[in-house]
């Protein structure tokens, strides 16, 4: 298999953006809620991830504008701040992408678009009551790096939709159920979650076992 090679480090930013989002698939996207001097903000990222579960602890990345100034949930989310990351269904892929749209800063997307809220149970941020999942956040540390921001949330809280939880009791969670989307590329293009596939991890005693079996 022959490969080709770019230098990132010294190609342009949109030319990096448009290699790593291309490659880098699928990402999950935060729909983040936010409380600022404006207001409730809702807005979308697909530059984000769980990072761990000891505390669990969530990143996103909410980039500039284009004049360099920050957008709104870069500057609600302050240290210690809270935050809530409503995740997206199929059914939601719509309405999460007209709150991208570049808004005037205090304009309340979800009031705009009339889509509903719920208030939050160990934050006082709501979230989007018709997401299938969503995480109750307080911002830990905020990284910068160059121009890029990353935003480290720890997880205080979790909403599931009724249906998707199996078996409380032993934290069974029907994944298929919340029917996520995730970002393909940069602009435009997300996926489904339904078609998956198992693979069962094996110790080293099995694969071992495995090997043998196959050179007798």
């Amino acid at each position: 298999m022959s490969h080709a090679h770019f230098d990132l480090t010294a190609l342009p930013q949109s030319a990096r953006y448009k290699l790593l989002t291309a490659t880098v698939v699928p990402r999950p996207i935060a729909w983040v809620g936010t409380q600022g001097e404006g207001g409730f903000n809702l807005a979308p990222y697909s530059f984000f991830g769980l990072m761990g579960s000891e505390p669990p602890v969530v990143a996103f990345a909410p980039g500039d504008r284009p004049d360099g100034t920050p957008k709104d949930t870069a500057l609600n989310v302050k240290p210690g701040s809270e935050f809530t990351v409503s995740l997206v269904s199929a059914a939601l892929a719509e309405a999460m992408n007209l709150t991208a749209t570049d808004f005037p800063h205090g304009m309340d997307e979800a009031q705009t678009l009339g889509l509903r809220l719920a208030p939050g149970q160990q934050v006082q941020v709501p979230r989007v009551q018709d997401a299938p999942a969503a995480l109750e956040c307080r911002e830990v540390q905020t990284v910068l790096i160059g121009r890029t921001r990353i935003i480290l949330g720890e997880v205080l809280g979790l909403w599931l939709q009724e249906d998707a939880v199996q078996d409380a009791e032993k934290h069974h969670v029907d994944t298929a159920a919340l029917d996520l989307i995730g970002r393909m590329g940069g602009r435009g293009t997300y996926t489904y979650t339904r078609d998956t596939f198992e693979l069962t991890r094996q110790t080293y005693a099995q694969w071992a076992e495995g090997k043998t079996e196959k050179k007798d």
